[in-house]
């Protein structure tokens, strides 16, 4: 089986995969707090990529999109203990908690790389995904507290990200879809990381860019993949999910499409 995952409470996890590679793009709902035991994950974001690899400890704010990929490695599955820090968790822990200075999204990803205060607030959740139904339910409460708790303790800073509640609001929506438009994401999700209504969206995409957001985002990706394949020497397979396409077959026959010849055909002239 590739992949497995074990609860503790549906706000902590335990994954495990066994696969050559696991893609994906996903918009966190909720702040992600991971700690890796094996294996390798890329993140893509916009305008950085970060590389994670066993013992490291990260934080990933909500509303970011992101690509994901997971690797096993050295002869290890990729494995994860992952916490939600969701809103109503940190409102409740605020309202009993002064915050230092003001709250704002920042929107950084938060490194603490095998940091023993946090380590040791993870590692301590192991034995109990083997319990199941007889996990007292207050455990995974007093667990989440604690690692706000540390998170704070290491970086003040982070009280801008935790302690912010505030939903997107209406933002420059050319200057982010040119940011942003290599990912997979609905009209609904575009819709409201720009602070609109799925046909405020569609209204506004049609003034900024006179066209719909369907045609301007395939011909984006696909110009980023013809980048990708022509100047940079990459394969059509490692090219088409990072361009925005959901898979390798679909990618070639839109890419043949729009420029009259397939993906290989540029590495052929290459």
């Amino acid at each position: 089986m590739e992949f497995q995952t074990h609860y503790i409470s549906p706000d902590i996890k335990l994954a495990e995969f066994n696969g050559r590679s696991f893609k994906t793009e996903v918009m966190f709902e909720d702040h992600i707090l991971v700690w890796f035991i094996s294996g390798e994950t890329k993140i893509i974001q916009a305008d950085v990529t970060h590389t994670f690899n066993a013992g490291d400890i990260f934080l990933i704010p909500r509303n970011q999109l992101a690509t994901v990929i997971n690797y096993p490695k050295d002869g290890k599955s990729h494995k994860s203990v992952a916490m939600h820090l969701t809103k109503e968790k940190l409102a409740d822990f605020y309202t009993r908690h002064k915050t230092t200075g003001k709250a704002q999204p920042l929107q950084k990803v938060y490194s603490f790389r095998e940091h023993p205060l946090l380590k040791s607030c993870l590692d301590s959740l192991i034995p109990y995904f083997s319990l199941g139904d007889d996990l007292p339910a207050d455990i995974a409460a007093i667990k989440i507290e604690e690692a706000i708790s540390i998170l704070r303790s290491i970086d003040r800073s982070v009280d801008g990200l935790l302690a912010n509640f505030e939903e997107p609001g209406k933002i420059d929506l050319t200057a982010f879809m040119e940011r942003h438009y290599m990912f997979n994401m609905t009209m609904d999700k575009f819709g409201y990381l720009t602070g609109r209504s799925v046909a405020t969206f569609r209204r506004d995409f049609k003034k900024a860019f006179n066209s719909t957001p369907q045609k301007w985002l395939t011909e984006k990706r696909l110009e980023l993949a013809h980048y990708r394949l022509a100047q940079k020497k990459e394969k059509p397979i490692d090219v088409y999910f990072e361009a925005g396409f959901e898979n390798l077959s679909h990618f070639s026959h839109v890419f043949k499409t729009h420029f009259g010849y397939p993906p290989n055909a540029l590495l052929k002239n290459s």
